[in-house]
This record gives structure tokens, C-alpha cells and sequence, in this order.
């Protein structure tokens, strides 16, 4: 054997593979950052009212507004402070949730949210993200608001479901037999994003594995690798985002999506993300996806039960650099706070009729 084919050859060392640094339990982050009263009443609300929404039991709308994500916690809580103080004027037509996202999937490489890198410049502490994402989400759900967030890495979950009115789980991950797994020992409404195709088939497949009981592979509250036993979630449903095609928020294209739910035997309650490729990927025209879907609940289409909005304190994003501005997204560009607020009240305004 030549010496090149004998280096091909040589096993890679595990340790120059790879490295493992200890994280805390979910258990110990949960012990060291509780729950107030407060906020597990919170929580509970919200999921109540959510659920009460998604069944449709409550003719409300439910409103899932935020940062595409988050980076820094000042700017966080002035938007939740934010929020909190409109949710009022608009909560005889309205449910406001806070978007809360500290995950973020990416296609090739790029910054993967808070908890994987919380001072945004690659060093990756992630203890110090868990922790600075969990006592973030204290404080706002301490403000009386609900919080979503997508669950993308099912380990990190257990840090913070407790804190969660609503969850997400993305396009690129609805097909992920763990991630069903995971939802269907959520106690929690969960929306199953349809794929980056724009087809409503992997969702709905999700919807019925999810509501099943499972027996899988997992991690217990203290660590250790465990057999995970589920239940099964009744409350998950379908959120449209759009796909290489086009936007699917149009009435026949909700028409259709209800048309397939129904031959599958699942939820018909239908959230309409109106960013992503609903609005061509520009934050700006989320208002207009918002008006659609208020003129379509206005004609009847009952089945249309909640929005999801990215905006954030100021309008479109920045790069990641060493001087970031204040309340602009550095992930997706989002609507600003004087828009979404307008939008808001003035579709509360079109429902009250």
C-alpha cells in the first residue's frame, strides 16, 4: 500500500473529530431559572386560549407576532412591552402570541440563534444561550403574553417547553420522524409548517403521526438516555407558508388545503404564515397577506383561524457586524413596530365590522 492510500486509510482520531463540553440538564436550567406564578399562569392561559381558538371554539383571531428571531434581549422585551400594551385593544378580536424564536434553521452555514451563540460571534456558548434564552422568555411571559417558538433541535426542547403556548416546527423539518416523535408528547398546540414545495401532504402525514402515541429514543429531564413514552398531541395544525410556486394564502389555495385535511381526517384549522414566500420575502407586503386573510374570514372561510407576522421594533435587517443597530432583525427582514401595530388595529377594526 502506498503511502497515500495508507493515509486514506488511517482512522481520524475521535477526538480530532469532534469535542464535548458539558451542558446543564433541563432539570438543573429549570431549578436555576423557575417559573414565577405569574408566568406558569401565563403559559397555561395561553395554551388554553390557543387551543380554544384552533378547535374553533373561540371565533377570534390568533396572532403570532415577533422578531424572525432573536438576538438581543433589550430590544426583545421593549417589543414585548410593546405588544403587551396593544393586546387589549385588540383582544375582543384577537389573541396576541410573541414570537419568540432562539432557533434558527439554516441551509448551508450562518448564525443559528441565540442559544447556539448568544454574543453572535461564533464562540458558540451555549450554556450561557439556554440560560439567556430561558430568563428572556420568564420575563415575557411574565408580562402576561403567550409565547411561541419553533423547536428545531428536539434536545432542546426540554429547556424551554415549559415556558411555550405554541410551537413550531419548520417546512424542512415536518417530514422528521423525531420531530413528530417530539410533538406528540408536547402538552402544547404545535403547527406543522407544509413543505418548502408548497405541498400540504407532509403536514398533514405529521398531523396524524403526532396525535399518535410513540415510544422513542430521548433524553430525560436529568440527561440520561431514556425510552421516551408519548400520548399524543390532538391539538396540531397546519400553517401555510408558501413554497417554490408561489404564495398558498389566496382563497382557492386554502380551499384546497382544507379540501386535503378533510380527505385525511385531520384538524381543518389553518394558520397562514404571511412571510416566507407568502410574501415574496419582502416584510413589507405582510400587511397585504393579513388584509386576505381578514377579507376571507369575512366571506366565511371559518377554517382560517390564526396569522403569523415577523416584525420587530424597526423595519428590514442588517448583516451581522461589530455595530449592529437597535431593534433590526439580523436574521429575516421584518415589518416594523408603526406597521405591524397599524396593521393590526385595522384588521381588528374590518372583524368588528
Amino acid at each position: 500500500m502506498n503511502a497515500t492510500v495508507s493515509a486514506l486509510c488511517t482512522p481520524i482520531s475521535p477526538a480530532a473529530a469532534r469535542s464535548a463540553q458539558p451542558l446543564p440538564t433541563p432539570a438543573q436550567l429549570r431549578a436555576r431559572l423557575p417559573r414565577s406564578t405569574v408566568a406558569a399562569a401565563s403559559v397555561q392561559h395561553g395554551r388554553e386560549a390557543i387551543r380554544a381558538i384552533m378547535r374553533g371554539e373561540d371565533s377570534r383571531l390568533l396572532v403570532i407576532a415577533g422578531p424572525c428571531s432573536l438576538h438581543d434581549a433589550d430590544a426583545a422585551m421593549e417589543y414585548a412591552q410593546r405588544l403587551a400594551e396593544l393586546a387589549p385593544q385588540v383582544s375582543d378580536q384577537m389573541l396576541l402570541v410573541m414570537r419568540a424564536y432562539v432557533e434558527k434553521p439554516r441551509t448551508t452555514i450562518g448564525w443559528k440563534g441565540l442559544i447556539y451563540d448568544p454574543q453572535l460571534d461564533g464562540s458558540g456558548d451555549m450554556a450561557g444561550g439556554l440560560a439567556l434564552a430561558r430568563r428572556l422568555m420568564l420575563n415575557i411571559a411574565e408580562l402576561g403574553l403567550p409565547l411561541a417558538t419553533e423547536l428545531l433541535q428536539p434536545l432542546a426542547a426540554g429547556y424551554l417547553e415549559d415556558l411555550l403556548s405554541w410551537a413550531a416546527i419548520g417546512a424542512r423539518t415536518s417530514e422528521s420522524q423525531i420531530h413528530r416523535e417530539m410533538v406528540s408528547g408536547l402538552e402544547l398546540p404545535v403547527g406543522f409548517k407544509n413543505g418548502t414545495d408548497g405541498s400540504v401532504a407532509i403536514a398533514c402525514d405529521a398531523m396524524r403521526s403526532a396525535a399518535h402515541p410513540h415510544q422513542h429514543f430521548g433524553l430525560d429531564e436529568q440527561g440520561r438516555p431514556s425510552l421516551i413514552h408519548t400520548q399524543g398531541n390532538a391539538d396540531t395544525h397546519l400553517v401555510l407558508r408558501g413554497g417554490h410556486a408561489g404564495p398558498n394564502y389566496q382563497p382557492e389555495a386554502v380551499a384546497a388545503a382544507c379540501n386535503v385535511l378533510k380527505a385525511q381526517g385531520v384538524a381543518q384549522g389553518l394558520i397562514v404564515d404571511c412571510s416566507h414566500a407568502n410574501s415574496g420575502k419582502d416584510p413589507m407586503r405582510q400587511p397585504q397577506v393579513l388584509e386576505s386573510v381578514i377579507a376571507q374570514r369575512l366571506a366565511g372561510q371559518t377554517n382560517l383561524r390564526g396569522v403569523m407576522l415577523e416584525s420587530h421594533l424597526f423595519g428590514g435587517s442588517q448583516p451581522l457586524t461589530s455595530q449592529l443597530e437597535y431593534g433590526v432583525s439580523v436574521s429575516d427582514g421584518c415589518l416594523g413596530w408603526d406597521g405591524t401595530a397599524h396593521a393590526l388595529l385595522a384588521a381588528a377594526e374590518r372583524l368588528r365590522g
